[in-house]
């Protein structure tokens, strides 16, 4: 009946109707990446599999304000960055530093979790100097910044 792209870019809406009986539903057509090796630090390569990279997005995203659409975005983005490279491989460090990428755009929390996981941190240090690496970002609306003077108890 009709096809549409969505918002995002990243799959196709259609709107269909059963020819037995006349009941007219959506379906969503997403783009799916076949046919692409991750080399994994050790050396040997898997299959990419979305499952992963959705995992370790959720778990760093957990109890952030993030809603169901805007992850699935995320992800979707995450998958484009890969498929323009146009290659059938791709590290399983250039697919983190990707996710990286996204997530200091999306969410600097989250971005700092992902990170201390990808990166293997050490100590309260790493934290540090990833934090201070951050760009500074212009508080949400509703939101107020609080300054620490040198004499607040």
């Amino acid at each position: 009946m009709d096809s549409r792209v969505t918002e995002e870019g990243l799959a196709i809406r259609r709107r269909r109707e059963c020819d037995r009986c006349g009941y007219r539903f959506s379906t969503v057509e997403e783009v799916e990446i076949l046919n692409l090796a991750v080399i994994k630090r050790a050396g040997h390569r898997e299959p990419y599999n979305r499952e992963k990279l959705e995992n370790g997005l959720r778990k760093s995203l957990e109890k952030r304000p993030v809603t169901v659409e805007d992850f699935k975005r995320l992800v979707g983005q995450i998958e484009r960055d890969i498929q323009v490279r146009g290659r059938t491989e791709i590290t399983s460090h250039q697919v983190g530093e990707l996710a990286m990428k996204r997530l200091q755009k999306m969410d600097q929390v989250a971005y700092i979790r992902f990170a201390s996981v990808y990166r293997k941190f050490q100590d309260i240090e790493s934290f540090k100097r990833e934090l201070n690496a951050l760009p500074k970002q212009a508080p949400r609306p509703g939101q107020t910044l609080r300054r620490r003077t040198k004499n607040a108890k």
